[in-house]
């Protein structure tokens, strides 16, 4: 009999980089990252990586415990002594 399949929520963050690429990771998984030349490829990355790490024993322990939240994300400039 096939187990029922169930929804999951995970933030991801993502940062366009020098390359142009845009780098992408769910911080809720160690070494769950990524990268894709567009958002939505890196989001379509993403999501396969994080079905990756669902597979991982430790992966299920954190999703047993984990409750969605919202997120914010800011910017911060600083300065520094050269």
């Amino acid at each position: 009999m096939k187990k029922a399949k169930k929804n999951y929520q995970f933030p991801v963050f993502i940062q366009k980089n020098e390359d142009g690429y845009y780098f992408i990771e769910c911080p809720i998984f160690k070494s769950c990252y990524t990268q894709g030349k567009s958002v939505e490829k890196a989001l379509d990355n993403i999501k396969e990586v994080i079905e990756l790490c669902l597979e991982e024993e430790e992966s299920q322990e954190i999703i047993k415990h984990y409750k969605p939240q919202n997120f914010g994300l800011y910017t911060l400039n600083t300065q520094v002594y050269a």
